[in-house]
């Protein structure tokens, strides 16, 4: 069957699919919480995934998400670490779901170059009156006679 995933299959959309084969894992012991169960496993997990060899992107979508996350890249590999979890199952999915958001996000395509646009008439009048009446008040603070020094 052509369009089955296998289990370590990542989907990004329904044409995309990053095989477990491009996915790399690294474990280490995590800090933080944990008491003694944390000193004896290796439950951070750190997701490697080296985007400029990936052969599931094409070369103008790779190019896309090369510029966008340029300054997550170390050597040309996304690495994305997870270690909120005691549990180094659950921080592979946290990594796994931490990677498919990024990548969705950076394969987006740009938004519509913005269209400038002009000042209303009525817009450019209202800012002239305010100005004529700031000038004013000014003007008339200005005006006061002063009182003369003995």
């Amino acid at each position: 069957m052509a369009g089955a995933l296998n289990p370590g299959d990542l989907r990004l959309s329904p044409r995309l699919v990053i095989p477990a084969a491009e996915l790399r894992w690294r474990f280490s012991r995590s800090s933080g919480p944990g008491g003694q169960h944390v000193n004896t496993t290796d439950s951070r997990v750190e997701l490697l995934f080296d985007l400029q060899a990936t052969t599931v992107l094409s070369p103008a979508l790779r190019q896309r998400a090369l510029g966008a996350l340029e300054p997550r890249l170390v050597e040309g590999c996304l690495v994305i670490a997870a270690s909120e979890h005691r549990s180094q199952w659950q921080n592979r999915v946290a990594a796994q779901r931490r990677l498919v958001e990024l990548l969705q996000e950076a394969l987006k395509p740009p938004p519509p170059p913005r269209r400038p646009t002009r000042p209303t008439r009525g817009s450019v009048q209202r800012r002239l009156q305010a100005k004529k009446q700031r000038s004013a008040k000014k003007q008339q603070r200005s005006d006061r006679p002063q009182l003369p020094e003995d």
